[in-house]
């Protein structure tokens, strides 16, 4: 049985922990899921520091995908503390993007009941575009 978007929301809100780590890095507030393509669901959450070196949960996830072997993504969400979906922002939407050429197509809840892929997230990225010419 596939794995929906409801089920990819409570798992992303279940992995939420907001918390302080120290007195320059917080971590928690946001939670993420990612179905990779084998059917297996990886979370992780964000580290949120100072100096701007932390990453998002979406990293998180994907980072434990990575290290399970896995790259092609099929759905993701990402969840914020209070429990709202939050679209991925251009750095995840790129990194993302750059783990396998398929994940373009990976399909991303973006707002409840509305989702898009990576490729709509992402109209004018590193991708060559066809049928627009410089004058």
């Amino acid at each position: 049985m596939p794995v929906t978007f409801d089920q990819l929301y409570e798992k992303a809100k279940s992995v939420l922990n907001p918390r302080r780590l120290s007195e320059s890095a917080e971590a928690g507030g946001v939670g993420a899921a990612i179905l990779a393509e084998s059917g297996r669901v990886y979370t992780g959450v964000c580290i949120d520091t100072g100096s701007s070196l932390g990453f998002c949960a979406e990293h998180a996830a994907a980072a434990a995908m990575i290290t399970a072997g896995e790259s092609r993504v099929s759905k993701m969400v990402a969840v914020g503390w209070d429990g709202q979906i939050m679209p991925p922002c251009g750095r995840c939407r790129e990194f993302i993007s750059q783990l396998h050429d398929d994940n373009l197509d990976a399909q991303v809840m973006v707002a409840a009941g509305v989702v898009v892929t990576i490729r709509e997230l992402l109209p004018y990225g590193r991708q060559p575009t066809t049928g627009a010419q410089a004058t």
